[in-house]
């Protein structure tokens, strides 16, 4: 059992290893890796699942097709939102979201300008609320980062 947890090991490691790999050889991969939350695993992810952003006319689209968007329930003019869609790719969904985890772990030890908006919606809303939140922010931010071909730059405050 030991012996089969060690080859269990040494084949994680070998795979971390060849998406590091691929991750400093792909340019977009790299772009990506400079948004807040997004690190090697999920850039790489992102960028080999989406290999045409223009099929995306907004940052909105791409959210939306990540699942990271309320579902709608609306009838005779009012409208409800309810939980996330959960519509697209689960793995880069769940990689975003965990990535806005980190991103508010950190907001809360350094008080940090850049996370700012995280901190004022943790005061009003639950923190998996504000995560997914986040979340499709970053997805947001991507699709601009995917579609400009610049890296990504926290605004200045």
């Amino acid at each position: 059992l030991i012996e089969q947890l060690r080859e269990v090991h040494e084949k994680v490691a070998g795979l971390n290893r060849q998406i590091h790999h691929w991750h400093r050889s792909n340019e977009l991969s790299r772009r990506l890796e400079t948004i807040p939350g997004i690190g090697p695993i999920t850039a790489s992810a992102m960028a080999a699942t989406i290999t045409d952003v223009s099929l995306f006319k907004s940052g909105r689209q791409l959210a939306a097709w990540l699942g990271l968007v309320p579902r709608q329930n609306s009838s005779g003019g009012k409208e409800r939102l309810g939980r996330i869609s959960k519509q697209g790719d689960p793995y880069i969904r769940r990689l975003l979201i965990i990535g806005a985890h980190a991103v508010l772990r950190y907001s809360r030890k350094a008080k940090a300008t850049s996370t700012r908006w995280a901190a004022g919606l943790l005061a009003q809303k639950p923190y998996n609320v504000v995560a997914v939140a986040l979340a499709n922010k970053m997805a947001r931010i991507a699709w601009a980062v995917m579609t400009t071909g610049k890296r990504f730059e926290p605004a200045a405050k």
